[in-house]
């Protein structure tokens, strides 16, 4: 089975999870924007957070949405502000994933995220969810990758 990794990471967690699961045979596919964000940890916060808060779509970097040559999909993104990054809304907008076994990897702090599921499950209510506090500084959370 082919399977492909598609993923943003700000902090180094996404870069992480990344780094697991292509141990396990995924191709990876990392997503930039092309306005980048603020250097400072506070703006992030606000420009990010505000951005997931109304669903906004960032334009990225030379993506390419086609993924017809795999069959599981893995979307992995930080949680900001509860919700789904702007660079992951941007690749679900773009990216046709009908028929495609779906797994997303949500990152945050807190290790929670019933927004971000929510707003998943009212697109994808098939797709399985993984949650992970911090796999950078919480390497022992890449275990629930193993079952990928």
């Amino acid at each position: 089975m082919n399977k492909l990794l598609i993923y943003y990471s700000l902090s180094g967690n996404g870069d992480a999870i990344a780094a697991a699961l292509q141990q396990q045979g995924f191709a990876l596919r990392k997503v930039s924007p092309k306005k980048k964000m603020p250097k400072a940890f506070f703006l992030q916060i606000l420009a990010g957070g505000f951005g997931a808060g109304i669903g906004r779509k960032e334009p990225l970097e030379a993506y390419d949405p086609n993924v017809a040559a795999f069959d599981e999909i893995a979307i992995g993104s930080p949680v900001w502000n509860g919700r789904l990054s702007c660079p992951i809304n941007t690749v679900l907008a773009e990216t046709d994933l009908k028929g495609k076994k779906l797994t997303f990897l949500l990152f945050s702090g807190s290790g929670a995220a019933p927004k971000a599921e929510q707003q998943i499950r009212s697109r994808f209510p098939d797709a399985a969810i993984v949650h992970l506090k911090e796999p950078k500084a919480n390497p022992q959370e890449l275990e629930k990758l193993h079952q990928l």
